[in-house]
């Protein structure tokens, strides 16, 4: 949480093509209240998009579901390199209910970390 009442964004990931880290950091607000996965997150300034989670693992937050402001951004995201095995339905459960709300699953594209 930031100071602000706002949240604090890190996103990162690996370009294997310039083998090297990179990571975004921004900020996000609640657009109607804290117990909304609805969001209003900013990268660059004071630009604002949409931030949609459907989806939670409110027990441990290892994962979560995410849409933009509207159908054509999608995103499963992942606190480790992978979902857990554990809980390895999780990824289809995911999937399938991005395509019941009517997300188009069949261009996601997941990422090898090994």
């Amino acid at each position: 949480m930031r100071d602000d009442g706002g949240v604090r964004v890190l996103n990162r990931g690996f370009s294997a093509k310039e083998n090297s880290w990179k990571e975004a950091e921004g900020k996000a607000y609640f657009v109607k209240g804290s117990d909304q996965g609805y969001l209003k997150v900013s990268f660059f300034g004071p630009f604002y998009g949409s931030y949609i989670v459907f989806e939670l693992d409110h027990e441990n937050y290892q994962y979560s579901l995410v849409c933009g402001p509207d159908k054509s951004y999608l995103w499963i995201l992942a606190k480790g390199l992978k979902i857990k095995k554990d809980i390895k339905d999780i990824k289809d459960t995911l999937i399938a209910k991005a395509a019941a709300l009517g997300l188009d699953t069949n261009k996601l594209i997941f990422v090898d970390h090994d």
